[in-house]
């Protein structure tokens, strides 16, 4: 093998060099440099190469299950539930029901409830007027505690009738579930063995 050989390798090695350059600008553009440059620091340091790694291979991540809905809000209604069976009435088909039935029976779970939210909330009302009575809503209210409806203009304050004088809670004493319990069953089943 001769010279002519040598330098006609040499001018196919360059210019198969410069096609693969100018394929990977076009592919990458600016990035080609930074990832000729990655390369070269990968295979030169060891350091270097274990930092790069997981950006090459991320972990596998699950992909996360639906959140389960918190139980809290469910303990009051499983309180009422459990004292007045406040569910049992309201998803009962009361169509056929009389209303001297219906009024009964209303009475009983009105009375047994009312007892029930006592028992597990402070509450009071958000305004102290009377509802029918004029009041004002001053400037920088809590449109989460107050709801202004009707022809409403401008800024606060406002003057409008009392509708409904809302409620807060102060303070909740419910239960927490035991240990292990699935919180969002309001009512277990029952089953008599005979």
């Amino acid at each position: 093998m001769g010279q002519e050989f040598w330098y006609g390798a040499t001018a196919g090695a360059v210019v198969l060099t410069v096609l693969l350059l100018g394929l990977l600008y076009l592919l990458g553009g600016s990035r080609t440099g930074l990832g000729l440059k990655a390369l070269a620091r990968t295979l030169r340091d060891p350091g270097f190469a274990e930092k790069i790694q997981p950006l090459l291979a991320p972990p596998r991540v699950e992909p996360t299950k639906p959140t389960r809905p918190s139980g809290v809000p469910i303990r009051l209604l499983a309180l009422l539930q459990r004292e007045g069976r406040l569910l049992d009435f309201l998803m009962e088909d009361i169509s056929a029901a009389s209303d001297a039935q219906i009024g009964v029976a209303v009475r009983e779970v009105h009375r047994k409830c009312q007892e029930a939210l006592k028992k597990a909330l402070d509450l009071e009302p958000i305004l102290s007027q009377r509802e029918n009575e004029t009041v004002e809503v001053p400037a920088g209210f809590d449109p989460s505690a107050i709801r202004v409806t009707g022809n409403v203009a401008g800024q606060p304050p406002f003057r409008g009738t009392l509708i409904h004088a809302g409620w807060r809670v102060k303070a909740i004493r419910l239960h927490s579930p035991p240990e292990g319990a699935d919180e969002l069953v309001v009512a277990p089943a029952e089953v008599e063995i005979p």
